[in-house]
């Protein structure tokens, strides 16, 4: 290591440099996911995970037992594309491709699944799904 002399005034600036990097080091590290330190983020991080009451349970049970009714009345080809589509993430071309059918066979497959979904759901408009 080699070493320079200096006078007061630069070491003064270089040291204020070399805490100032160290300092926004420190700060990189406490913000690792590039949120700002706020109030919200402390009660936010601190909670438990969401727990669900017993009313919510039967709810959701409740809620997934009348979409697998209504998922009853397509046909097998339509629940499939729809259940790829909704659930798995492929798209119109995806689906058409692992089923060898066009792209717009599974497009009007999903719609007639998403009419009887919405025909269903304006017919019983009380029962607090949407």
């Amino acid at each position: 290591m080699v070493s320079v002399e200096v006078n007061d005034e630069v070491a003064e600036c270089y040291d204020q440099g070399r805490r100032q990097a160290e300092n926004l080091s420190h700060e990189k590290r406490r913000h690792w996911d590039d949120r700002e330190f706020d109030e919200y983020i402390a009660m936010t991080e601190g909670l438990l995970p969401y727990q669900p009451t017993p009313e919510d349970i039967v709810c959701q049970r409740e809620t997934v037992a009348l979409l697998l009714s209504i998922l009853d009345t397509c046909t097998p080809v339509q629940r499939e594309r729809f259940l790829l589509y909704a659930l798995y993430g492929f798209g119109y071309t995806e689906i058409g491709m692992i089923q060898g059918c066009s792209r717009e066979s599974v497009y009007e497959s999903i719609q007639a699944v998403r009419r009887k979904f919405l025909k269903y759901f304006s017919n019983h408009p009380d029962n607090g799904l949407f």
